[in-house]
């Protein structure tokens, strides 16, 4: 039963669409195109992805203890299913554990999972709360693992579209915005401005396509699939501004990023390697259902 917990505390739907991160990112390098695919690589940086996701999230419910005894009894950590002792010394070990994973890539790779765990652990102790420094920290944190997934290569430079990473930047602060006030709802602002940060996410996509950096036809149909689950739910949060509505937002907001990164993969690779990766969504949908998403 104390594995179900350590399980549970992870939010392991949340921890799929971080793989898919890296699977962006390996997209962005190019290296789909290997013959052959550095498939070692891959899973190792699957794996620290992984460890930094449960670790960031674990250490969140560590920091939120005396709120969520509040706000969120139910969780792990405030209903005595686990100790505080227990989540540290968990959430150390996946961190560690990540850090070593990426540095068998590269040595590249072992510095940006540092500095991934280190923005995560920021933002859980400092920067949640804070207005603006809590969305850029976490947006961070997912430009970061999208880089991260670039560094399979393995060559001492990161690809010239290393910028791309500033898409999951905005979009994560998008949800993070949306996700402030969830509790308590009234935050219909946020999420409006949570709104137009998406479309800005979009048509950045959309310009990027019609440049010919990525190939309009195949991420075309992933970005419509984006929009439709993610604006849809945001909607709906905007016009009844409630808890339920708001936490299904950025429930809807955080497994949406796989059909985003599909897309990604799609326009610098091919169709049939993002249709790969959307394969993640059933999963990450299953998941939700079982544990915890917020």
């Amino acid at each position: 039963m104390k594995l179900f917990y350590y399980l549970a505390l992870t939010r392991p739907a949340n921890v799929i669409t971080a793989v898919s991160d890296i699977a962006a990112g390996v997209a962005i390098a190019g290296a789909f195109a290997l013959s052959p695919f550095p498939w070692t690589s891959f899973l190792f940086l699957a794996l620290a992805t992984s460890g930094l996701y449960a670790g960031g999230i674990v250490f969140n419910d560590v920091f939120d203890l005396e709120l969520d005894k509040v706000e969120r009894p139910e969780r792990i950590i405030p209903s005595g299913k686990l100790t505080s002792s227990q989540a540290i010394f968990f959430g150390m070990v996946l961190f560690i554990c990540a850090i070593f994973f990426a540095s068998l890539v590269s040595i590249q790779s072992g510095v940006i999972a540092a500095l991934v765990a280190l923005c995560a652990v920021l933002y859980d102790k400092f920067a949640k709360h804070h207005i603006v420094a809590g969305p850029l920290t976490m947006g961070l944190c997912r430009g970061l693992n999208l880089t991260l997934g670039m560094s399979i290569l393995a060559n001492g430079q990161l690809p010239e579209m290393w910028m791309m990473a500033f898409i999951p930047i905005v979009f994560i602060a998008a949800i993070t915005l949306t996700s402030q006030g969830e509790v308590l709802g009234n935050n219909k602002l946020s999420v409006t401005f949570a709104l137009v940060l998406d479309l800005l996410v979009a048509a950045t996509i959309l310009v990027l396509a019609f440049k010919g950096i990525m190939n309009l036809w195949m991420v075309l149909p992933f970005v419509l699939l984006w929009i439709g689950i993610n604006f849809s739910a945001k909607f709906k949060a905007i016009r009844h501004n409630e808890p339920k509505n708001i936490m299904n937002a950025v429930k809807m907001g955080v497994l949406s990023l796989i059909p985003l990164n599909a897309s990604y993969v799609a326009g610098f690779s091919d169709w049939k390697y993002g249709l790969a990766v959307l394969c993640l969504l059933p999963i990450s949908i299953f998941l939700a259902k079982k544990f915890s998403v917020t």
